[in-house]
């Protein structure tokens, strides 16, 4: 993962101004509001700009996708507008990553590049401070950050607007897009120019639900006629049944429904046996409806006999071995959702409650979605980044895990021995911890990670890794995890269809087999110690420093002297 320092503005552009102090004269009070929140949240003014680009790569937008099928006609036609006015357009989703990016300047785009602004990044507040698009998310209207209103110094020689787009019928915000520029070309007509954008959005994400819901009601009505079958008809947001579903199901087989009709699928039909809330097996047949988004038809039958002895015996079974919570523990990027799913594998639907929900539809919200998927009882609930969440919602997680009846329950978080307050308190209820440990510190596992992505990412395409490719896999500190490697290896399978994929298939940074010059057995150790506090001070690095005792300056300079990416 790239990181740019805060004092570069960027290839072509002016330097940046300093950070204004939060409370400073004549700063608005949206602006004070935003810079707050980001001290809260450790950034420094002159820290490098992360944007967790590499972890986008597993999430890269889906071009189906319904805000893009909105958006895309849109922007095309306001894109055509502003050529020659050295703009930039900027759209992001519900979970503020970066969706689509234009430039019509190429200093801008160059500039994007060079902060990792790209496909898959992210620009959430918490993470590289006050920006049009992470602000915008959290304020939930339209807001413009000029200038030197950027908390991160590599920001100021911008200039931007970011407004909320909405559904019209779920009122969710579903992404926001931006209008971007050099700090000195700002325009009042920015503001307008994005709202009357997001309002063309929305209606043609207004128009795409009534489609996908005509899809969906003919499923539906096909499906029913004269039988007195339950039958369901779930999509993206609504849910249809008949008065036979709505005698059998309760609220909360409604809810576990949806979650498995929502699991990925390798067929376009597929059959489920379950029991339901009040102890009647059935088998539920799930076929997807064509033209409705996350749309599928269930058809649940009741089951007796042999079979029913079995379902009722396999969720009792389910139930009895749901013991205390596990912990699956490590630095971001080393895998802890993708190990935490696969812990989950013996009960499922596996249902993710991600810190992200809170920050963006607010802690309600996330409580709300929290405790009806613990009322359901079966499958597994997994609170991934327990760390990032604030004690209220911690509070409701304790709460539930001495319940007699729930799901399996997983948590993920950052290093244990960095956990503190509701956090540490929750994880110390984990009877079963595993502690993911960085990439570096495995380097013997990285050939057969790297083989098995590749796999994964090419299709099928008779591609393999030649050894020297290998070897400077094996070279790299891979400061970005298990995320960094997965994005080089996508790289990798995108160079050729066929064959050895040699160094040149690398991306440059990544072409050296092996550091240049070893260093000597007290730099390694000096190495270690640095990493070690990076790792612990979840990368910000002035936190690093002052663990360290050490000035920020001279960290970076030892980073460089030592080959510590990041």
């Amino acid at each position: 993962m790239r990181r740019t320092s805060g004092a570069a503005a960027g290839p072509g552009l002016p330097p940046a101004a300093g950070a204004p102090a939060a409370g400073a004269p004549g700063v608005r009070e949206e602006i004070a509001s935003s810079w707050r929140r980001v001290r809260l949240a450790g950034l420094d003014p002159a820290a490098p700009v992360d944007t967790d680009a590499d972890a986008g790569v597993e999430t890269v937008a889906d071009v189906g996708s319904t805000l893009l099928r909105g958006a895309v006609p849109v922007l095309e036609d306001l894109e055509e507008g502003l050529r020659g006015s050295r703009y930039s357009t900027v759209l992001v989703d519900r979970d503020c990553r970066v969706a689509r990016r234009w430039c019509d300047d190429p200093r801008l785009g160059e500039a994007f590049d060079s902060l990792d602004v790209r496909v898959g990044a992210s620009l959430l507040e918490e993470r590289i401070g006050t920006n049009a698009l992470g602000t915008a998310m959290v304020a939930r209207h339209g807001v413009a950050v000029h200038g030197s209103e950027h908390f991160v110094e590599a920001l100021q020689a911008f200039s931007c607007y970011g407004h909320p787009i909405r559904h019209p019928l779920t009122k969710r915000i579903e992404g926001v897009l931006d209008l971007t520029a050099l700090r000195e070309q700002a325009s009042p007509l920015l503001a307008p120019l994005v709202s009357r954008a997001v309002h063309e959005i929305e209606q043609r994400l207004l128009d795409g639900s009534r489609a996908s819901e005509k899809s969906l009601l003919a499923a539906f009505q096909g499906a029913v006629g004269l039988r007195r079958r339950p039958i369901l008809a779930v999509g993206e947001d609504i849910v249809l049944s008949n008065h036979a579903a709505q005698d059998l199901l309760s609220p909360a087989d409604v809810a576990l429904l949806r979650v498995l009709a929502d699991e990925p699928q390798q067929r376009d039909q597929q059959a489920i046996e379950l029991t339901l809330e009040s102890g009647q097996p059935v088998s539920v047949e799930v076929t997807r409806v064509s033209g409705a988004r996350r749309g599928a038809l269930l058809r649940v039958d009741k089951v007796s006999g042999a079979l029913a002895r079995a379902v009722t015996t396999r969720s009792r079974t389910r139930r009895d071995r749901v013991g205390p919570p596990r912990l699956v523990a490590g630095v971001s990027g080393s895998g802890r959702t993708t190990r935490a799913r696969a812990l989950a594998a013996d009960h499922l639907p596996v249902q993710v409650m991600r810190p992200a929900t809170a920050l963006l539809e607010g802690a309600e919200e996330w409580a709300r979605q929290f405790e009806a998927a613990m009322r359901r009882g079966s499958g597994t609930v997994c609170v991934d980044g327990i760390d990032l969440l604030p004690d209220a919602l911690l509070d409701v997680v304790t709460g539930w895990v001495d319940a007699p009846t729930r799901p399996d329950l997983v948590l993920t978080s950052g290093p244990v021995a960095g956990l503190q307050g509701a956090a540490a308190t929750l994880a110390g209820m984990a009877t079963w911890r595993e502690e993911l440990v960085p990439l570096a510190a495995r380097r013997q596992d990285v050939p057969e990670l790297a083989a098995s992505m590749l796999r994964e990412v090419a299709g099928g395409r008779p591609v393999h890794l030649t050894p020297r490719v290998v070897e400077a896999l094996c070279a790299q500190a891979w400061p970005g995890n298990l995320r960094e490697l997965k994005a080089v290896v996508v790289h990798l399978a995108q160079a050729r269809s066929t064959g050895g994929l040699t160094v040149d298939d690398l991306p440059e940074q990544y072409r050296s087999g092996a550091p240049a010059g070893a260093l000597t057995a007290l730099e390694q150790a000096e190495r270690d110690v640095i990493v070690t506090a990076l790792r612990d001070a979840g990368g910000v690095k002035v936190r690093a420093a002052e663990a360290l005792g050490l000035s920020r300056t001279t960290l970076y300079a030892r980073m460089r002297a030592l080959r510590i990416n990041g």
